[in-house]
């Protein structure tokens, strides 16, 4: 965070002084309740294992590695020594999510209160936050859900001729993708399509995920940004809402993204109200009919409430699925015997798609999208921090350095908790030998975990589980299967033969694919099916 107000030139002495001094004042803290958690040795005291957990050319290459040499609960260095508890254990995920004893950490916290209004809900704690999630409810519902299958399907099916209209080439497959994904959320949010919107709800909205990605883990991308993490992380909230008034590009930006957001939602709740009830059509409807005919409901939004969930929607709706739809069609490529079987289960209930519950009827496709997301879950890594001290129960005992088994850790108020969901989505003892392996196949032969369920959705985390759980996870999946429906229905993609095209998983915040230039991307051969195919 600390990059977001100096930038990146930290070459000066006199800024190495002041670095080492904040460091020494901020870092002077009681010991690690961690301390006696066995854990792979620290190779750096100022970087810790931090350079090894973000920035591998490959996303997990240490951190799995550790976790089958540790187990579930090890303890890794943050940087200046700071002890990091990681946590696939499922029982202890579970406390986690679900304690009122913990909150989003740090880094995270900052960026939600730089990115989104104070009335947002994700940027909202405690009492305010399960009223505001009360209140939006009625919009995420699963009858609101089927009333948005007509739109999933006609915005598939353009995203589709969309592909068939670019070159026979290796074509990165991304910026199709969040173009559909956007006009989805937009549709489904205030009832406008990204046209009706314009070019500046566009491009604002790019600015805004793409600081997004800068602010909420800036850690991802160097190790000056580690070290200036490691410092802002600790600086208390008043710097930040001083810093929203520096003249600085990204700082413009945010302003910029978040007043349109705010412009646009009052505009929308503004025409929506002087054309009067017209039916609940999209989530912004449902959410102002609750407002106005139920205001002396104790969880009812006002206005000024719905407005400022306008930006949160469409960071959360949009690019993670966009994402995700490109890592299935990723391993599609990758697996071409498993896309022509997708393929021909797709075409048997081709007939049958009017019906609407069909899509939730298709063995091979629900497989291959619970798959995709254990593999590729958006937010691999999240961080939760102690509000008061507590205790965080584990499904197995783990030896202390000491020679002690404990069944439990004590965790002090301010320390942070590494929920490492792309860990458990690998750990073996529950998603069997290879559960390395992209292997659609598990979810039907019974090797999948079948434990008790932590998340909503097929005993995964990719939309996290307790209070915080994914609002429009539902939504997430209806849209995922209707676009994969479609895009295998019609399209074959494969593989580049060139090797520089290969594509690369890094953290940003989320997980993304990227381009051997380090950017943003997933090259693939896309091909219309003939009537013969």
């Amino acid at each position: 965070m600390l990059t977001l107000l100096y930038g990146m030139d930290y070459g000066t002495t006199l800024q190495s002084i002041v670095f080492i001094v904040l460091i020494y004042l901020i870092f002077r803290r009681r010991r690690s309740t961690f301390h006696n958690i066995p854990g792979p040795p620290s190779p750096s005291w100022t970087f810790g294992h931090m350079l090894q957990l973000f920035l591998p050319a490959e996303y997990g290459a240490h951190e799995f590695n550790w976790q089958k040499l540790y187990g579930p609960v090890y303890r890794l260095k943050g940087c200046f020594g700071q002890d990091r508890l990681m946590v696939s254990d499922p029982l202890a995920l579970q406390h986690v999510l679900n304690s009122n004893h913990f909150e989003h950490g740090p880094s995270i916290d900052n960026a939600v209160s730089l990115l989104f209004e104070e009335k947002c809900v994700m940027a909202a704690k405690g009492e305010i936050h399960r009223r505001l999630r009360a209140a939006m409810h009625i919009g995420f519902t699963a009858s609101a859900v089927r009333e948005c299958l007509p739109l999933f399907e006609r915005v598939a099916q353009a995203a589709t001729e969309r592909f068939k209209e670019l070159p026979r080439l290796p074509t990165d497959i991304v910026p199709v993708l969040s173009e559909a994904t956007l006009n989805t959320i937009s549709q489904v949010t205030l009832g406008s399509s990204t046209q009706e919107l314009g070019q500046d709800f566009v491009l604002n909205n790019t600015q805004i995920l793409q600081v997004a990605f800068i602010s909420a883990l800036a850690s991802s991308h160097s190790a000056v940004q580690i070290l200036a993490e490691a410092v802002a992380v600790r600086l208390p909230k008043w710097v930040w809402r001083a810093a929203m008034h520096l003249p600085t590009t990204t700082f413009n930006i945010i302003r910029t993204a978040k007043c349109f957001a705010r412009e646009l939602g009052e505009r929308t709740i503004r025409e929506k109200t002087e054309a009067g009830r017209q039916g609940q059509i999209d989530v912004f409807d449902m959410l102002l009919d609750l407002g106005r005919w139920e205001k002396k409901r104790k969880n009812a939004l006002t206005k000024e409430e719905v407005a400022a969930q306008t930006g949160m929607l469409f960071i959360a709706g949009q690019d993670n699925t966009a994402t995700l739809l490109a890592f299935g069609l990723l391993e599609l490529a990758r697996h071409p015997q498993f896309q022509k079987e997708l393929r021909a289960e797709i075409h048997h209930f081709l007939g049958h798609r009017s019906q609407g519950l069909v899509y939730d009827n298709m063995p091979l496709l629900n497989a291959f999208i619970k798959e995709t997301l254990r593999v590729y879950p958006a937010g691999a890594l999240q961080e939760r921090m102690a509000i008061q001290d507590t205790v965080i129960p584990l499904a197995g005992a783990i030896k202390t350095s000491t020679g002690e088994l404990i069944t439990q850790i004590m965790v002090r108020k301010g320390q942070v908790v590494s929920m490492a969901i792309a860990s458990y989505h690998r750990l073996e003892t529950l998603w069997g030998e290879d559960a390395h392996e992209f292997r659609p196949s598990r979810w039907l032969d019974g090797t999948a975990y079948q434990g008790q369920a932590l998340g909503p959705y097929a005993n995964l985390l990719s939309f996290l589980g307790g209070p915080r759980v994914c609002l429009g996870w539902r939504f997430a999946i209806l849209e995922i299967q209707v676009f994969f429906f479609e895009l295998v229905s019609k399209l074959a993609f494969a593989l580049p033969k060139d090797d520089s095209a290969s594509v690369h998983v890094r953290f940003a915040n989320t997980l993304i694919p990227v381009l051997q230039n380090g950017e943003k991307g997933a090259l693939l051969c896309v091909r219309a099916l003939e009537y013969s195919d």
